[in-house]
């Protein structure tokens, strides 16, 4: 125990100032970007599609979300339209573009919920009005689909029926247009500009600190509901479900408070997911190794501590121009699967979807590139002894890139830099220079959580 444990405070590095929004030139140079997208493929008309689970790709566009309701931005080489339901018409109005008068707002209230009134647009009259006949058009909704997937993936839409079946009636083509915004080697959210870095610091400092305060309440006999309780959540839009998992629970990665109560020497996990930010931690109910049950009490030495080894390994491939593929043969070579069985893409992109979508991938030639926001989202699993966690934000940056954040954001990367100085002086990880951590969390792996300040260190 001695040899991984350091008995350490976890770091504070301050309070993050509330980022200011992306205004009309940002939101104008995003829609930029989506027409040369469209251009390049040919479509004359590129509709994204939103509803309260799958907002990520409109908010990028508009700078807005919908809320209770689905709603569409039309975008043509020459005009942008937001369409949206009852109840998030006068919401629109947070969208930059509709604020300067340079994005129209129609009102088509089938986007709204069941039984409301539907005095305004028809879809389909709106369709006629706003989609030209015969347009070749792309959708963009929250996934497209690969060639071994389906047959024709490129004209499987994964919007809801009504809206694909309109489209095909006037257009004289409808493909999965998705991947202009999500694929990661070229979809335009798998980067983010230098403005949006401390939007995802603010992110990561709220998930950070709340999954703090949580873990530190942490006492025999409370309940998972109390728990979360504890964490007394900011207020930001969650990216997924709180997650809880524990007693009869364990087993239930995704579940959230069930009413579960903390016995020692049970596993456990936990997430708080905002908007841009997943911090997720996950170890045992105990104060040491002797708290555990008998066939996992070697839990330091076999399987936390190598993760750990593992985790220093993948902070130092965090560069820019090291293939995707070789990141995943290092975290398959590092944790076999044998004893980690680690299943899903070691470290993915996070944006306001918790998963847009990953460059690390067995065989993968993609490049990591300046500008990526990385989730270092590494998730063992053993029968004995259940899962670690080091789960944080990370964005990736060159020399060019840290310059400007300097310049721009001096506080953002004077923040960022006392994390990268304590994951290496204290924990020992591999971390370069071009690896930013967003959370004060990251690099902090506490594996007995009713001893949070005995974290494990690399000698």
């Amino acid at each position: 125990m001695a040899d991984w444990l350091r008995r350490t405070d976890w770091p504070d590095n301050g309070d993050v100032a509330v980022p200011a929004p992306p205004g009309p030139a940002e939101m104008e140079a995003r829609l930029a970007a989506l027409r040369a997208a469209m251009a390049a493929r040919g479509l004359d008309v590129l509709v994204v599609y939103g509803d309260r689970e799958h907002a990520a790709n409109i908010r990028w566009a508009t700078g807005f979300d919908p809320r209770f309701e689905e709603a569409l931005l039309i975008l043509r080489p020459d005009d942008a339209v937001l369409v949206a339901g009852n109840e998030c018409l006068p919401y629109t109005a947070i969208a930059p573009l509709v604020q300067a008068g340079r994005m129209r707002v129609r009102h088509c209230p089938s986007l709204s919920l069941v039984s409301q009134p539907r005095a305004g647009d028809r879809l389909d009259s709106l369709f006629a009005a706003e989609v030209p006949a015969g347009s070749r058009i792309g959708t963009a909704g929250w996934k497209y689909f690969l060639p071994g997937e389906l047959a024709d993936p490129d004209h499987a839409l994964e919007i809801p029926a009504v809206i694909a079946d309109l489209l095909r009636a006037i257009g004289r083509e409808v493909v999965n247009a998705t991947a202009i915004l999500m694929d990661p080697g070229c979809g335009l959210r798998s980067t983010v500009a230098i403005d949006d870095i401390p939007r995802l610091e603010f992110a990561n400092r709220m998930a950070a600190a709340a999954l703090t305060r949580m873990v530190f309440a942490f006492r025999e006999g409370m309940t998972d509901f109390a728990c979360v309780e504890a964490a007394r959540l900011g207020g930001l839009p969650l990216g997924c479900h709180v997650t809880f998992a524990t007693g009869a629970m364990a087993g239930q990665g995704l579940s959230g408070p069930t009413g579960q109560v903390l016995r020692r020497g049970s596993p456990i996990s936990f997430n708080i997911c905002h908007w841009g930010a997943n911090i997720c931690r996950a170890g045992w109910l105990a104060a040491g190794p002797g708290d555990l049950p008998p066939a996992a009490r070697d839990y330091l030495d076999a399987f936390a501590g190598p993760y750990m080894r593992a985790m220093s390994v993948w902070c130092s491939m965090m560069r820019p121009g090291v293939a995707g593929g070789a990141v995943a043969a290092a975290m398959k070579a590092a944790l076999p699967d044998a004893v980690f069985g680690v299943t899903l893409n070691p470290g993915h992109l996070i944006g306001d979807d918790e998963w847009i979508s990953s460059p690390v991938f067995a065989g993968s030639d993609l490049p990591l590139r300046p500008g990526m926001a990385m989730q270092c989202d590494v998730i063992p699993s053993h029968p004995d002894y259940g899962s670690t966690r080091m789960e944080d934000g990370y964005v990736i940056l060159d020399a060019p890139g840290r310059a400007a954040l300097a310049a721009r954001h001096p506080d953002t990367w004077r923040r960022c830099r006392a994390r990268q100085d304590f994951m290496r002086a204290t924990v020992g990880l591999d971390v370069p220079d071009d690896l930013l951590p967003l959370a004060d969390t990251c690099g902090v792996v506490a594996p007995f959580l009713l001893s949070p300040r005995d974290l494990i260190v690399l000698r």
